[in-house]
């Protein structure tokens, strides 16, 4: 049996064939872009981009994947680029070490994809994301916070303007009201209510961030591709 053929068993010939030829780009591989990236390889998709401009540091070892005590200093994505192909040989994985923001966001040429995932940090270049993305025919799907939890039970899924209790979602809606400029579309997004506050603060001159845990980012991680796994395999049942 080969790498594939548990995924075949489930899923169907044409399901694994429309997941090697979609393609995906994924914005953020830190604690949860980083699991989804491993998923969804794992799962079939064969043209994947990366694309993080940060490198790998000893905070990012207890939940994030390219982590390790040997990474650490190297580019993200190019550490996750060897391990996706490491999966898969075959795979058309490109690791892009940039940042998206407003300025750079034509260069990614959204337009030319079939997927699009959001699981970046800044309130600022997530929400630019989320607008220029939904303007694309492109299905966009988009990770809500995943820091100040433990409980992976209540990791759940809705659609944007539909989610309750994440603070990282109340923002954007908030800054998206202030501007006045909407989303295009509508799209689904991975999140949890649950908000804990951290129990030790930062020493004086220590950057400020919000404790997280692996199983979290993980779970979080696993279930955004599944957004994209689910939703490819009901657009093969429906064809």
């Amino acid at each position: 049996m080969n790498h594939e053929s548990r995924t075949r068993l489930l899923l169907g010939d044409e399901a694994l064939q429309r997941l090697s030829t979609v393609r995906v780009i994924l914005f953020g591989v830190g604690g949860v872009g980083s699991w989804c990236a491993e998923a969804l390889v794992r799962t079939g998709i064969s043209h994947l981009t990366i694309v993080d401009s940060d490198v790998v540091c000893a905070s990012n070892i207890n939940r994030q994947l390219p982590a390790t005590t040997k990474t650490i200093g190297q580019p993200k994505v190019e550490v996750l680029r060897q391990r996706l192909l490491d999966i898969n040989p075959a795979a058309d994985i490109q690791a892009l070490c940039q940042v998206y923001n407003a300025s750079t966001s034509a260069s990614f040429r959204l337009d030319t994809y079939d997927y699009i995932i959001d699981a970046i940090d800044s309130l600022r270049d997530k929400a630019h994301l989320i607008l220029t993305a939904t303007s694309t025919p492109a299905t966009f799907f988009s990770a809500m916070g995943a820091a100040l939890k433990i409980d992976p039970s209540r990791i759940t899924t809705a659609e944007f303007w539909k989610v309750r209790g994440c603070p990282l979602a109340a923002a954007l809606r908030r800054r998206f009201r202030e501007a006045k400029t909407f989303p295009a579309k509508k799209f689904q997004c991975v999140y949890s209510e649950e908000v804990l506050k951290n129990k030790i603060q930062p020493a004086e001159g220590e950057e400020r961030a919000n404790g997280s845990l692996v199983h979290i980012t993980a779970i979080s991680g696993f279930t955004l591709a599944s957004l994209l796994i689910r939703h490819v395999t009901t657009m093969v049942l429906r064809t």
